[in-house]
């Protein structure tokens, strides 16, 4: 056990650099190479369960190894991650359930749906007339791969302030910017899979697991302006939750000055004890 946790710092930003690097390799190929008409067929993109496999462990090895889940609200959710990564990567990979679906009531065969045309938004451009299908895949692929490399990196950066830090109220680093980095790093990589490859798994758990930690980041508010009191609360009005541009809560209710009332008092006994 001890040389697991002596390893698996270690191996954490291991998996840290392989989703990244593969991430960025990923993204500067698109930028640097035109778009590509060559499209793979789909009896060679599907049924490659070594992918499948490959990617979801490697994911759900990122998302437990820095969102970290201890409480109970908090597995409920990697929970819902993890069966979001396994359906993902059923349908990008090995079976196409969403294009079974989907193909008949296209008045299409399934067969045509190949690499470009499965990816759906890319597919949907294409049948509006907007643009090429490879085209669309390109602009497809540009943004959700941003949004997935913003996310990673948010969730990377967010645990390593935590774990540089010394107990108490964090406010430094990305700290700064966003009250709860990690939840919107995760909101991030599920809102980019699903614009790269949707699918009707996908499209119904996104909402929920964005609602979810919302509310987690709420209910992780409410528990630090008890522990914290005014510090935290002070800290609440200048630094928004989720996006950096947007505003804390300036105005503090009655609500909250009682429960900073209640957290400073709390800590006064400890605090008068320390110092007799």
């Amino acid at each position: 056990m001890r040389q697991l946790k002596a390893v698996w710092p270690a191996l954490r930003w291991a998996i840290v650099a392989v989703v990244v690097g593969g991430g960025l390799w990923l993204f500067l190929g698109m930028l640097l190479h035109e778009p590509d008409p060559e499209n793979v067929p789909s009896w060679l993109w599907y049924g490659n369960w070594r992918a499948v496999l490959g990617a979801t462990a490697l994911f759900a090895l990122f998302l437990l190894g820095f969102a970290r889940p201890r409480r109970r609200g908090e597995w409920r959710n990697a929970g819902l991650y993890v069966a979001f990564l396994i359906s993902l990567f059923t349908e990008m990979f090995g079976i196409p359930l969403t294009i079974y679906l989907l193909a008949p009531l296209l008045g299409y065969p399934a067969s045509a749906f190949g690499m470009n045309e499965s990816h759906l938004w890319a597919f949907a451009l294409e049948r509006l007339g907007l643009m090429p299908v490879h085209v669309a895949v390109y602009l497809v692929m540009l943004v959700s791969m941003a949004l997935i490399a913003a996310g990673v990196g948010l969730l990377a950066v967010g645990w390593a302030t935590l774990y540089r830090s010394q107990r108490g109220l964090v406010t430094g680093g990305i700290y700064r910017h966003h009250r709860h980095p990690q939840y919107l790093g995760l909101i991030l990589i599920v809102l980019g899979f699903n614009i790269q490859w949707p699918t009707v798994p996908t499209l119904l758990m996104g909402p929920v697991l964005i609602v979810m930690y919302v509310w987690l980041a709420r209910r992780e508010d409410a528990e630090l302006a008890v522990v914290f009191g005014a510090a935290f609360l002070d800290y609440k009005a200048r630094t928004a939750a989720f996006i950096p541009w947007g505003k804390g809560a300036r105005v503090l209710r009655n609500d909250e000055r009682s429960v900073a009332q209640v957290g400073d008092a709390a800590r006064e006994p400890a605090a008068r004890e320390n110092q007799g």
